[in-house]
């Protein structure tokens, strides 16, 4: 009756709710950093694939479609997290303060 495929998806089901209730709890401000940390272990799993791709001896074609596929999202997953933190970051950065304008000079776009 206790198979290890019921034990893996019982490890998934309770990994799923402990990580729901970390992340909850996490305040707003450190979200961003949060996600970096996630983006580096993401790249973490994209060297483990290429690791794969690389040892599987006598690999088939539908083995080497799925692993360089995995591979490909693994990436875009990569990329995709730090462009959404840099815009993130990007936020939170002061805006610059317009050149005062100088007496008796017109400024660009006023009414005649």
């Amino acid at each position: 009756m206790y198979t290890p495929l019921l034990a893996n998806i019982a490890i998934l089901v309770l990994s799923g709710f402990v990580g729901f209730a970390v992340i909850s709890k996490v305040p707003n401000t450190l979200h961003t950093p949060l996600m970096s940390g996630t983006n580096a272990i993401h790249g973490i799993v994209v060297l483990g694939a290429l690791v794969v791709l690389g040892k599987v001896e006598d690999p088939s074609i539908g083995l080497q479609i799925i692993l360089f596929v995995a591979l490909v999202f693994g990436t875009v997953n990569v990329i995709g997290g730090f462009v959404v933190t840099d815009r993130m970051l990007s936020m939170f950065k002061s805006k610059p303060v317009p050149a005062a304008v100088a007496p008796g000079s017109v400024e660009k776009g006023a009414d005649s």
